[in-house]
């Protein structure tokens, strides 16, 4: 359907973003959010210094135009270990090379909104994030009031955990966030139901394990079977909760698989580099 802010059918393409669109770079998140980037920053979205970008650039635009940014998303890959959402990952700490992406920022400009770039956007960094064997999540905050980006992130499967109290100081005043994850190549948060028992099909038992565990009653197999029934089920009344939630907000915290947020305290932050992600 064609914007009714535009006057033409665009043509979205997607590119890495390059030291030409440097200028744009900087005006689009200077009119798109609430704070201002140090020019490292940009120096280092466009030079790919630890960060990797994403841009669209509609093609039917006039030709001296055609190659401008109109929406962008930024990232960086995290150690595991080394991030602030090591509670909500089941992994093996002892293997330090365990990486997660963080978006940093994703914004589209006003005039082309509500066309799914910005969703293909994420896409594209969940895509590259399941192309790293060792990653384990794509995670990002959202600032509380962001609604558009809350409805989005929900959308496209990703997991709220949490709210974080006075996450961010904006001229003068503190915002909560909400923590939201993305899990890819087997991550998952520790809450899962399944936890025990899919560690039980993935490593070898020991005599002694094989003695108390589920194995002994019934054969692996089966057991696989029952899992894979069970989380069916689990997807399906996840998605009914998420529906309740969205029409009345829960006051009780909950498992975090379940989607629900959880209130917490947390530091007051200043935003560091890019620690605004929003859909904007």
């Amino acid at each position: 359907m064609l914007n009714l802010k535009l006057s033409h059918n665009p043509l979205i393409q997607y590119r890495p973003i390059r030291t030409s669109d440097l200028e744009v770079l900087e005006k689009i998140h200077g009119d798109l959010f609430p704070i201002r980037y140090e020019s490292e920053f940009f120096q280092n979205v466009v030079n790919g210094r630890d960060i990797v970008s994403w841009g669209a650039v509609d093609r039917n635009r006039p030709n001296e135009q055609s190659d401008e940014l109109i929406g962008f998303v930024t990232a960086r890959t995290v150690l595991a270990k080394d991030s602030d959402i090591e509670e909500f990952l089941r992994y093996d700490s002892s293997r330090s090379e365990q990486t997660l992406i963080y978006i940093l920022t994703l914004g589209v400009a006003d005039s082309y909104r509500n066309l799914g770039i910005a969703s293909s956007l994420i896409r594209e960094v969940i895509k590259y994030a399941s192309n790293i064997p060792t990653c384990r999540a794509v995670y990002l905050h959202v600032i509380s009031y962001n609604n558009p980006a809350i409805y989005l992130y929900k959308k496209m499967s990703f997991q709220c955990v949490r709210r974080l109290s006075a996450f961010y100081f904006i001229n003068g005043q503190h915002y909560d966030a909400y923590l939201f994850i993305y899990y890819v190549n087997g991550g998952r948060s520790p809450c899962s139901p399944f936890f025990q028992l899919e560690d039980l099909l993935e490593r070898p038992l020991s005599k002694s394990a094989v003695a108390n565990s589920w194995a002994t009653i019934f054969p692996r197999e089966l057991i696989k079977l029952i899992v894979a029934g069970a989380k069916s089920g689990f997807r399906m009344v996840a998605a009914k909760l998420w529906r309740k939630e969205d029409r009345k907000p829960s006051k009780w915290s909950k498992c975090k698989e379940s989607g629900s947020l959880l209130p917490t305290k947390h530091n007051k932050r200043m935003p560091t580099e890019g620690a605004l992600s929003q859909f904007v």
